[in-house]
């Protein structure tokens, strides 16, 4: 299964100090999780907002890169998707998806999320998502 986790979600969990819920959820062998350039240059970008950064440290963002370097494949972004979204910046999620192909983008991106669907990929929550797993 091919799976995205959009940076609201990394953000997400460390803020509410929740990496390790993502560790176990990544380590299933059923999944692979996908990043690319973008998608980590925004990562690098929110979480170092002074914002952000009143509830997350700098080893919090270190011990999430270890992460990333540990269970997802980094490829670049080879197609261009075409798309109604309404914000223009998920976009790249979506030629991500595309480039892969992706089974799942998980989010917390409401924009995202009235899509549904991008082609053959279904945008879920991370709740949304745990339930299919559990299927599995």
């Amino acid at each position: 299964m091919n799976v995205i986790v959009d940076t609201n979600l990394w953000i997400s969990f460390l803020i509410g100090k929740k990496l390790l819920s993502l560790k176990s959820l990544f380590s299933n062998p059923k999944i692979t999780i996908y990043v690319c350039d973008n998608l980590l240059d925004e990562f690098k970008d929110v979480s170092s907002r002074p914002k952000i950064r009143k509830y997350i440290s700098e080893s919090d963002v270190q011990d999430t890169y270890k992460l990333i370097d540990m269970y997802c494949r980094h490829i670049p972004i080879r197609k261009k998707a075409v798309s109604l979204v309404r914000d223009a910046n998920d976009l790249f999620l979506l030629s991500f998806a595309e480039t892969i192909p992706a089974d799942f983008i998980i989010t917390g991106d409401k924009d995202l999320l009235s899509l549904g669907f991008h082609r053959q990929t279904k945008i879920v929550t991370y709740r949304e998502f745990e339930t299919i797993i559990e299927l599995l």
